[in-house]
């Protein structure tokens, strides 16, 4: 397997703070377990996913260049991936949900480079390289679904969180490590769990970033499509699960035709899902997601926009009606009879228009916040926007003269008029004023010794969304997570067996001769009494051999394991299933 990394262009195209994200994938980091692991589950999940899963699995697992045998090389798949039109980057487990609905806008699947443990080989709640390149990769080979994931993830991207939602995200992140992790205390994955609990009951009333990460959960990674009674399953999550991937297709998980109401449905990473919902076609996904982004802030804007940027306390945008648009952590908004008159941000705010920062009104022209008043004059039906060179000279709304401009809710703004700036139709969208006060009643908003006042300009605000209109505004480096992923631990125990899994593995590869495999299995019997899955894999290479009785030892070992190990014993039978009762993948 290649490790060197395959460029993209999609890759070239990414912006800095989403590369900050992006980590090397070290093949050699992949131990001969790890290979074992990627080999199991992908040899049941073929043979099981090919008679429940949608025919595009099956497809995209060719398309995408993905083996059975070994773990793919994600850099290596990107020159494939550049066919269909995507990308893909290795990633440190978790990584904040605007950032993985962003990387997906630009059609870049997000992969977790890690892979999980034997012990977890199930399922694991940490994002893993066979739930990321194996669950994910092959159904974006299918051009409608991977059409839903791009736009989602262009909409999702924009969707507004709520101040606990990054608590939240850091909590999940550091169970899911601790859940995955080896030899990790019992009192510390408590702790982690009641977070996360305490955390779910007490987040209020569901973000929009909370309400489409359920979107997300019950369709990408948990989605089911085709009819109530007779479902295949898509969602990367399933798809990576040789354990839930046969427990959905049961009666103990209930089956809920998809529509819009999934979004108040919340889920359990750590948790077998109670029910599924199932969509009857790719192209319905998309129809439930424009439902969705139809009652988004970025599409509705007004009031309610400006209050879900004030509570998620973070870098979010909102535009005007005339185009202009302000970024920055909003901190206040004036309102009257259901309407904003005045908005405030406080720190570094960057005015734009079609997501182009405007030439001098970045952050460090607005270093401490921007305030300005919103929508028409008072006694007026047109508003300033929407004047002819004619009306504004009518109202002394020129350069060089003082003016007193009071708006709807009460504000006044009277200073000099210096200079405004038009957009592309011609209407005015910022207007800056000297010796400029701004009043609301008896507060004063700005005051002349404050320097010069630079007045937006916009009848009503349009869009509300999360994150700068232009990314180049803010410096967005740095904002990488808390917790890292916890490698395996090297002991000599460990090393031993990697030895022999090594061995088997390069028995089977290089069709070397199979007489090394008694001392192997001698070795695991005497040393490595706990391990299951190489002796399944020596069976399976006995199967044809002329080493009968070794092969009837190894069976005979492999109940006996069973019984002393119950937790394992389906696993261990799955694994003799593929060799002697299937088909050979």
């Amino acid at each position: 397997m290649n490790p060197n990394i395959e460029t993209n262009p999609l890759l070239e195209r990414l912006p800095k703070h989403l590369k900050q994200f992006i980590k090397p994938q070290d093949y050699s980091d992949y131990t001969p377990i790890n290979q074992a692991v990627w080999r199991y589950v992908m040899r049941k999940n073929v043979d099981y996913l090919s008679k429940v899963a949608h025919h595009s699995y099956l497809d995209g697992l060719k398309k995408t260049g993905i083996e059975v045998d070994s773990i793919p090389s994600m850099y290596g798949m990107n020159r494939i991936l550049t066919e269909i039109g995507w990308a893909a980057v290795a990633v440190d487990g978790f990584i904040p949900p605007n950032a993985f609905m962003e990387f997906q806008a630009y059609n870049v699947l997000v992969i977790a480079s890690d892979i999980r443990q034997l012990e977890h080989i199930e399922y694991t709640p940490a994002p893993d390289i066979i739930h990321e390149g194996a669950g994910h990769a092959p159904i974006i080979a299918n051009p409608e679904y991977a059409e839903y994931l791009r736009r989602f993830g262009e909409i999702g991207c924009k969707a507004i969180s709520s101040h606990k939602d990054y608590q939240m995200y850091e909590a999940i992140r550091l169970l899911s490590i601790l859940k995955e992790a080896e030899d990790t205390p019992q009192e510390k994955i408590d702790e982690a769990e009641k977070a996360v609990a305490d955390l779910q009951n007490n987040m209020g009333e569901l973000s929009e970033m909370a309400q489409i990460r359920n979107l997300h959960w019950w369709t990408v990674e948990y989605g089911l499509i085709g009819t109530v009674e007779d479902p295949k399953i898509y969602g990367a999550g399933l798809l990576s699960s040789i354990g839930e991937s046969a427990w959905c297709m049961t009666d103990n998980v209930k089956k809920i035709p998809y529509d819009i109401s999934a979004a108040n449905q919340n889920f359990d990473i750590t948790q077998l899902q109670p029910q599924l919902y199932v969509t009857p076609t790719f192209s319905y996904l998309s129809l439930i997601l424009e439902e969705f982004a139809n009652k988004m802030a970025l599409r509705t804007g007004g009031l309610s926009g400006i209050q879900k940027l004030i509570h998620s306390n973070a870098l979010g945008t909102i535009e005007l009606s005339t185009g202009l648009q302000i970024s920055g952590v909003f901190t206040n908004v004036l309102e009257e009879e259901g309407k904003p008159v005045y908005i405030q941000t406080t720190g570094k705010t960057a005015l734009s228009y079609r997501e182009k920062e405007l030439v001098g009104h970045g952050t460090l022209t607005h270093p401490h916040g921007f305030g300005s008043p919103i929508g028409k004059l008072k006694g007026f039906n047109l508003a300033i926007e929407d004047m002819s060179p004619k009306d504004l000279q009518a109202y002394s709304i020129v350069e060089n003269e003082t003016v007193k401009l009071e708006f709807e809710g009460n504000i006044i703004v009277e200073g000099e008029i210096i200079t405004g700036s038009r957009n592309l139709h011609g209407e005015i969208i910022l207007i800056s004023f000297r010796n400029c006060t701004v009043t609301h009643g008896e507060t004063i908003l700005f005051q002349p010794d404050w320097g010069n006042y630079d007045m937006a300009i916009g009848k009503k605000v349009v869009s509300a969304f999360s994150g700068p209109a232009d990314v180049n505004s803010f410096d967005l480096i740095n904002i990488v997570p808390t917790s890292q992923t916890i490698k395996a631990k090297h002991t000599d125990e460990r090393d031993d067996l990697e030895v022999l899994y090594q061995t088997v593995r390069s028995i089977r590869e290089n069709k070397d001769s199979k007489s090394e495999l008694k001392s192997v299995f001698e070795k695991l019997k005497n040393n490595h009494s706990n391990d299951w899955l190489l002796s399944v894999e020596i069976a399976e290479l006995l199967k044809d051999s002329d080493e009968k009785q070794l092969l009837q030892e190894v069976l005979v070992y492999l109940d006996q394991l069973k019984g002393k190990r119950p937790e394992v014993a389906h696993l261990i039978a799955g694994g003799l299933d593929l060799i002697f009762d299937k088909e050979a993948v």
